[in-house]
């Protein structure tokens, strides 16, 4: 089956032809680096994650481009409000606040065991490209330095008969564009290329240009980095639906009104509710990636923020992650028993790490992930049923699909990288008790005290935790 993706810009479904056989281009916007990242961030970040990962499963090379927005009106803003509620302590300057923000979305990033791109360039380090492509669009007639010598320079949206294309909007319905001072611009729609320096603004925010001290606007800057590191027509943009208008409609605009080629596919993720509500900071009801990885396993929580269509809205609840931690268990359970069954037996590596075919549809099907999960835990319940029937060969088999699904979605419980994230005290202190219950339910069983250690077995079971015998050991799991 051909690789399907959902094209926002065609708003339809097309098969994926790449611009380069065997290879795929992907950009997708980051963060603007002003505040703590929430759990809207992270799902973005792998919903892409897990594209990525189903392309290098079928064969492509892919380079994975996510941009970190450090220069920005809201960064600057995030400083002078710190700065203005301080006590006395020293104020820290815009790039110290987008730095160490940064470093918040790559732990964030980092603990859900999402890929590090293969380049992540910062705003800040593309000025250079960015004044460039300003040049090259006042040159072509489609952008202006503002008359009145503030030193902006706008985008002119009357000059492109294609503005609005992305979002199937009309030119004469849209808002007026809010990026940038309206001072000096032609129209209200037109959009900030490049946007003077004001007083009151750090000198450290400000680079020399043809139009003056100043900085780039929001959107100029995806269209240079996204051009500088894959070229001036690639494969897939991607990001958050919010992203769509004005930002992706303003950067598809200003590129091929440049003459780029640019973005092949356009693919946006859906949002996140909570408690069926939308997320935002004045319902007051944000999920910070913090707290959420403070009540889970890391594991738990990538189960929980994949496992939805990628173009639906998550609707997250504290019970969700509950049901998450169950989902990964029982994958984990499952792979650890076949293991255990099969060691020393001539069924030993039977099973071939190929997804099966079901499982491929799916994900070949745009990104079909609950479909894909289904086949998972389908192939789970059918492994776990072989085993109970010692049809070991069933079981081996069933064994290989499994972790060959899973290490594509990026859940293996046997990853070294989940092991390190949900041990703890706690993990060890249960699991010195556990193994001292068993220790005591052995010498009761070899002193034939059946009774004793039916006692244990039961309260166990009662505590949430399984045991299951084998000829040499006993292995214990939470139920």
């Amino acid at each position: 089956m051909t690789l399907r993706l959902y094209d926002t810009k065609a708003q339809a479904l097309r098969d994926f032809v790449p611009l380069v056989e065997g290879r795929v281009g992907m950009y997708v916007c980051g963060p603007t680096v002003q505040s703590s990242p929430h759990i809207g961030h992270l799902r973005s970040a792998l919903v892409y994650d897990q594209l990525r990962r189903w392309f290098a499963y079928r064969g492509y090379d892919v380079t994975f481009v996510r941009n970190v927005t450090d220069i920005d009106d809201k960064i600057l803003d995030a400083a002078h409000r710190d700065a203005q509620a301080g006590d006395g302590a020293r104020v820290e300057e815009w790039w110290a606040l987008a730095y160490r923000i940064e470093l918040e979305f790559t732990a964030g990033y980092a603990s859900l065991g999402i890929l590090p791109p293969t380049y992540e360039p910062r705003a800040t380090a593309s000025v250079q490209q960015m004044q460039q492509l300003i040049e090259r669009l006042i040159e072509r007639g489609h952008a202006y330095p503002a008359p009145d010598a503030s030193g902006d320079v706008y985008f002119d949206t009357a000059s492109w008969p294609a503005y609005g294309e992305l979002t199937r909007q009309s030119p004469d319905k849209m808002e007026a564009a809010a990026d940038a001072d309206p001072r000096g611009k032609r129209d209200p729609r037109d959009f900030a290329l490049w946007k003077g320096r004001k007083a009151g603004e750090p000198e450290s925010a400000a680079w020399a240009s043809p139009w003056g001290e100043g900085r780039p606007g929001w959107h100029i800057e995806c269209s240079a980095m996204s051009a500088r590191y894959l070229g001036e027509e690639f494969d897939i943009h991607g990001g958050g639906l919010d992203l769509r208008f004005p930002h992706h409609e303003n950067e598809l605009a200003q590129s091929t009104a440049a003459g780029s080629g640019f973005a092949r596919y356009w693919v946006h993720n859906g949002l996140v509710n909570v408690g069926g509500q939308k997320m935002s900071k004045s319902l007051g009801n944000s999920v910070y990636a913090a707290e959420l990885l403070s009540l889970a396993s890391p594991l738990a929580v990538r189960y929980l923020l994949g496992q939805a269509h990628y173009r639906s809205i998550l609707d997250y609840s504290p019970d969700s992650l509950v049901v998450a931690e169950a989902a990964v268990d029982r994958i984990r359970t499952f792979l650890t028993r076949v293991e255990r069954r099969l060691a020393g037996t001539r069924f030993t590596g039977v099973g071939a790490p190929v997804v099966p075919e079901a499982f491929a549809e799916a994900m070949d099907d745009d990104l079909g992930v609950p479909q894909a999960l289904a086949v998972l835990h389908d192939t789970v319940r059918a492994g776990n049923q072989a085993l109970d029937d010692e049809e070991l060969h069933e079981a081996a088999v069933a064994h290989g699909q499994v972790g060959a699904m899973v290490q594509v979605l990026g859940i293996d419980p046997r990853d070294p990288h989940w092991a390190t994230a949900d041990s703890g005290p706690a993990a060890s202190a249960l699991g010195v008790l556990v193994e001292r219950l068993l220790d005591d339910r052995r010498s009761a069983r070899e002193a034939k005290d059946w009774a004793a250690a039916d006692r244990i077995r039961a309260e166990l079971a009662e505590a949430g935790i399984t045991i299951e015998d084998s000829q040499n050991h006993t292995h214990w799991s939470l139920t």
